[in-house]
């Protein structure tokens, strides 16, 4: 039996978890989305080589002792498996530009519900879901024809009741935010992304090379994501310690790539 913890990242900066650039003229570097509602995640992989390289560098702890011995060249059976087991991380709340807010945070019921699902064991949350549209009470939306309404880039979004959120949140402070349908929330993720143009310059001079251009995408600053962790005993759940010292747990991290030009900037807290 697994011994359960999660972990919360909010992004301090566009977080890009995908595609690198390559040569080809036009080339798109998408990031990794979660097939169902084609939003953004970070897979286990990138969670669990950025917390070993953290750790590598540390004096007095082995990286090798929590998440696997390295293969080693014409050695057999070299490899260990990782004491710390981690899925991929979802998007909780996705920051999203509405004219007059000018930010509303939104979810869908499939990313709450698997919040639910991975916060349960030591966070207390309704049994229910919010119903489709609901608003939290701090958004103030307009009332057009007798009816609150959110204007997106792709048309006005109809509001349902209000209700406080505040429980969705992991940090407690409720936000303006509101809950669409799963199969809303793809469009709307897509409408939200951070994106830029990069170019590959000369050496020599200040000129595009050969007209290459390199378009990246990137979740938005102050998007909030979980993912789950497991240990297979208590006790090293206690004594694991990832930023260090198993007494911290919260630290700042970068993930993904681009990190020189300040893209994967988090704040990463752990709850066990």
């Amino acid at each position: 039996m697994y011994q359960q913890a999660y972990g919360i990242i909010e992004t301090l900066s566009p977080l890009h978890v995908g595609a690198t650039a390559g040569e080809e003229s036009g080339n798109l570097n998408l990031i990794f989305r979660d097939p169902f509602t084609q939003t953004g995640i970070i897979p286990g992989s990138s969670l669990r080589g950025r917390f070993r390289a953290e750790m590598r560098f540390r004096e007095d702890q082995d990286e090798q002792y929590w998440y696997g011995h390295e293969a080693e060249p014409g050695v057999s059976d070299s490899t260990s498996e990782s004491r710390v087991k981690f899925e991929y991380a979802s998007i909780l709340w996705l920051p999203v530009f509405c004219p007059g807010q000018p930010v509303v945070w939104v979810s869908c019921p499939r990313l709450l519900q698997r919040y639910k699902r991975i916060a349960e064991t030591s966070k207390e949350l309704p049994e229910e879901l919010p119903e489709l549209y609901t608003a939290s009470e701090s958004l103030n939306a307009p009332q057009i024809d007798g009816q609150y309404k959110l204007f997106f880039n792709f048309g006005f979004l109809k509001l349902g009741q209000k209700d406080n959120l505040q429980a969705w949140f992991p940090d407690g402070q409720e936000r303006p935010a509101v809950i669409v349908a799963d199969n809303e929330i793809g469009m709307i993720h897509d409408m939200a992304l951070y994106r830029q143009s990069r170019v590959k310059l000369c050496d020599e001079e200040k000129k595009v090379e050969g007209g290459q251009f390199f378009n990246t995408e990137a979740l938005p600053e102050s998007t909030i994501m979980v993912f789950p962790v497991a240990l297979r005993r208590e006790e090293e759940l206690r004594n694991w310690p990832p930023f260090g010292d198993n007494t911290i747990n919260e630290d700042e991290m970068y993930f993904g790539g681009l990190e020189s030009i300040g893209f994967g900037h988090c704040r990463v807290k752990l709850y066990r």
